[in-house]
């Protein structure tokens, strides 16, 4: 079992950054493959970024491409989502999440508790 904590959100104006972190404890050795989601009001949680926890591969979402940078620690089990260039439809709870297969989607075995982003216009 992992447990993902995240920290980081919060309000910023548009073309603001802030970056998000995501704390591993429990049994972090597992994971294979971790990162971020997002889900919007009304809307349906959607895929932002991956990574290898051991190989550096890297996988984004073609509305970040270019402003979000996803990194990790694996001495401290961390990652993270560096947001760059903010925009107001960026605004969403962020989820980290981690998986025990090269494949990280919404069945995703193990979830964060969610932060809040939101970006002023």
């Amino acid at each position: 079992q992992v447990h993902l904590v995240e920290s980081g959100g919060g309000l910023v104006q548009a073309g603001g950054s802030l970056r998000l972190s995501c704390t591993a404890s429990g049994r972090p050795s597992t994971i294979i493959t971790m990162g971020w989601f997002r889900q919007a009001p009304g809307k349906e949680r959607e895929f932002v970024a991956t990574i290898r926890r051991n190989f550096p591969i890297t996988k984004y979402a073609d509305s970040v491409k270019a402003r979000f940078t996803i990194s990790r620690n694996n001495t401290e089990n961390t990652w993270y989502l560096q947001m760059n260039s903010l925009k107001p439809e960026d605004t969403a709870v962020y989820y980290c999440a981690a998986d025990r297969t090269t494949n990280l989607d919404r069945n995703a075995d193990d979830w964060g508790q969610g932060t809040q982003v939101t970006v002023s216009s």
